[in-house]
């Protein structure tokens, strides 16, 4: 079921709704000591806590908050995970009662746990690893990305993986795994899709899906794209993590100009600014002020 068939009037995520036609930053908030970009600057509570004062000033609408990264390393079980992350939601959600709370896990247990400390979004960027991770999502009626990793496990890296067309596939996963979270009883209103960008993929795959990243939009489920500082925009341009940003906001003109709706990010302000001058210059919003010419 596409998700156009339903014509949804809005994005609901958890207890916040918001109009079809807006763009959603995600402030990315690392609870770990070895995340790939801030090498832990978000580690200690207090520390993550500044953070979040800070993407919120800056006017992030969603904070995605990780207790694990994504690559390999150090073993972390879900009872170390929910330490990391359960009552950091709690404070968060207490502190700022307006704000979406947005936890990247993949597991059901750890889910669970987020879900009763007040996150109102399940972002599992392991494309379903845990299938009980859409009961966990209908259990406590909040939302769901649901990502496309072309089976890789876990916390892996993709080794000469291959599809016969990556933006073909990413779309029938994202849209199956969609339609497993409606049928599991996820509100279909809050339920976004993410083609997962370097997750599973080489970075030509990478690149392809940004370049057709329309097919995804065209299925009618919003559309959230992870792109900040990512292995595909360094290679491309032959850069370290810490010289990626032009790079960065490149591609997420190319996702605003085809419809994506969510932006997983570590600069906030940045990439609204992109964002929203693509979207005047597609005549999907007005100028902020125009008065040159005029007075």
């Amino acid at each position: 079921m596409a998700a156009d068939a339903r014509r949804p009037r809005g994005l609901t995520l958890g207890r916040h709704t918001f109009a079809d036609d807006a763009t959603l930053m995600m402030a990315i908030v690392n609870r770990t000591p070895d995340s790939f970009y801030d090498k832990g600057a978000t580690w200690a509570e207090d520390k993550a806590l500044e953070r979040v004062r800070h993407v919120v000033d800056e006017g992030a609408e969603i904070v995605d908050v990780g207790g694990i990264k994504a690559a390999p390393g150090a073993e972390i079980d879900a009872a170390e995970e929910i330490r990391r992350v359960a009552s950091f939601v709690g404070r968060v959600r207490a502190e700022h009662p307006g704000l979406v709370i947005s936890v990247d896990t993949w597991r059901a247990e750890v889910a669970d746990a987020v879900c009763a400390e007040g996150a109102d979004v399940l972002n599992d960027a392991w494309g379903g690893a845990d299938p009980a991770l859409v009961d966990v999502a209908a259990k406590h009626d909040v939302g769901i990305i649901c990502t496309h990793t072309g089976g890789v496990e876990v916390r892996t890296r993709p080794y000469r993986i291959e599809y016969d067309d990556v933006v073909a596939a990413a779309v029938a996963d994202c849209v199956a795994y969609a339609e497993r979270a409606v049928a599991a009883g996820v509100d279909p209103d809050g339920i976004v899709i993410d083609p997962a960008h370097d997750f599973g993929k080489n970075t030509f795959h990478s690149l392809e899906v940004t370049r057709r990243l329309g097919e995804l939009v065209a299925t009618g489920w919003p559309v959230l794209v992870s792109l900040s500082n990512k292995d595909f925009v360094g290679e491309t341009l032959d850069l370290p993590v810490g010289e990626r940003l032009t790079g960065t906001l490149a591609a997420t003109a190319v996702c605003a100009l085809a419809g994506a709706r969510i932006y997983r990010v570590h600069e906030v302000a940045e990439t609204r600014q992109v964002v929203d001058m693509v979207r005047s210059i597609a005549g999907l919003r007005p100028p902020a002020r125009a008065i040159r010419g005029l007075q």
